[in-house]
């Protein structure tokens, strides 16, 4: 068995249950697998977005029929996700690639860290 064809498929696995566990958690691993497999970083975090887009969907129509969802929160926190969202994508075009890189380690790194001071 050809163990390179069930990289992508247990990458998948992994982020799919990380996005359910955590909400949308499995993104950074997403990118990190899908960036060994795509050379050109930003065509890495983009198509990453797909999946999440993807797995998100799954997870909110599971946290949806569980009743775990608070809608005026959410729909509070929507408008400046949306502006964000598309601040990030006009950013990803001109980042260079190193940059972006070191940028999303950091985040990681902080968001993690926030995690276990909290």
């Amino acid at each position: 068995m050809d163990l390179k064809k069930l990289r992508l498929p247990a990458a998948g696995l992994v982020s799919g249950f990380l996005n359910g566990l955590f909400g949308s958690g499995g993104g950074v691993v997403a990118v990190m697998f899908i960036r060994n497999i795509i050379p050109d970083e930003r065509r890495a975090h983009a198509t990453s977005t797909l999946a999440i887009l993807i797995m998100s969907a799954v997870s909110f129509a599971l946290y949806l029929w569980g009743g775990q969802v608070d809608w005026q929160q959410g729909l509070a926190f929507l408008p400046g996700g949306v502006l964000g969202s598309a601040a990030g994508c006009a950013l990803l075009r001109r980042i260079q690639p190193q940059k972006l890189r070191r940028l999303f380690g950091a985040v990681v790194a902080a968001s993690g860290a926030a995690a276990l001071i909290r």
